[in-house]
């Protein structure tokens, strides 16, 4: 299964971006293979549209889970559509490695 990450960096000491849409990195990450792939959001200096956008991006990449610290309501909807699940996480402290060990243990 393959995840999407918000991402402040482009390395998995970075930590998780509290934005979806105008998020610096997303992390692609693969629970089966273990692969993790580093992303620069084409959105995160869109004037308008950044969230609807990066919800196509992230779902070219034939992900079933996103997650990041919030969502906005537009992007919920195309989500909501695509059958691709949000996880929201509250603590901005929390680095991709943290999620990625979190994603494991399910």
């Amino acid at each position: 299964m393959k995840v999407a990450i918000t991402s402040t960096g482009d390395n998995t000491d970075a930590k998780i971006d509290s934005r979806f849409g105008r998020c610096s990195y997303f992390v692609v990450y693969d629970t089966e293979s273990g692969s993790t792939e580093f992303i620069p959001n084409p959105n995160l200096e869109s004037i308008e549209g950044a969230g609807p956008a990066s919800v196509q991006m992230v779902a070219s990449k034939g992900v079933s889970k996103v997650v990041s610290g919030e969502f906005g309501s537009k992007v919920k909807s195309i989500f909501d559509q695509l059958k691709i699940q949000l996880i929201v996480v509250n603590d901005p402290s929390k680095k991709i490695s943290d999620i990625i060990e979190l994603l494991n243990q399910k």
